[in-house]
């Protein structure tokens, strides 16, 4: 019998996105992209009960399952990345804006719960977009505080291999040191194997990659 585990999740990481497919089954990028310095996010999921009466008292439940929303916020997100979530258009000279015909493209996005035994609980989202969130900006005063962008989006169920129905959320536990859930939820989000980089140094240049498992 599998042992239970009553830990707390003490922090976030890993948190990778992909732009879909047009069939939607895996990335249209060879690896998901990596954004860094995820600070804290939110998934939320919404239910409701219907009753049904008879005989002065309920006869039947039943269950009716909203959108999942998502929000959270990071340290800062790089304009490329804001960009290709938000579906920006992008200027010659490097600019970026905002319009109301901005569609912004689906997107498939893993992120990562960590424990102080070095477990890891992965949870995916298999399709959903993301949305404007406000432009915010505050005087210095005195002491130095560090501002946050925000990010809001909403996903919605896909085929995921694997499971007979569509789903919205999957969620996959690895203990420490271990990547079969990493590598499994990779494969059933993305549609490829979970990134790794390498780093190449010789005498003339440093080359980093990322592929692969």
């Amino acid at each position: 019998m599998t042992e239970k585990k009553y830990l707390s999740a003490t922090g976030v990481d890993e948190f990778h996105y992909g732009i879909l497919t047009a069939g939607g089954t895996g990335i249209v990028a060879a690896a998901p992209e990596r954004v860094e310095f995820l600070q804290d996010i939110e998934v939320a999921m919404s239910s409701e009960i219907t009753r049904a009466y008879g005989d002065n008292k309920v006869a039947e439940l039943g269950v009716s399952h909203g959108a999942v929303g998502v929000s959270g916020n990071f340290h800062k997100i790089p304009e490329t990345d804001k960009n290709a979530l938000l579906g920006l258009e992008t200027s010659s000279g490097g600019l970026s804006a905002h319009g109301s015909a901005d569609n912004p493209p689906y997107v498939a996005v893993i992120f990562a719960k960590t424990y102080e035994d070095g477990s890891t609980e992965y949870v995916g989202l298999p399709k959903g977009k993301f949305l404007k969130t406000s432009i915010k900006g505050t005087s210095k005063q005195g002491n130095t505080t560090f501002s946050q962008d925000a990010i809001s989006a909403e996903f919605m169920d896909r085929a995921v291999t694997g499971f007979d129905k569509q789903k919205s959320v999957v969620v996959g536990a690895d203990d420490a040191a271990a990547t079969t859930k990493r590598d499994a939820i990779f494969l059933a989000i993305f549609g490829v194997p979970y990134p790794v980089t390498t780093t190449t140094t010789t005498e003339e240049e440093t080359t980093t990659t990322t592929t692969g498992v």
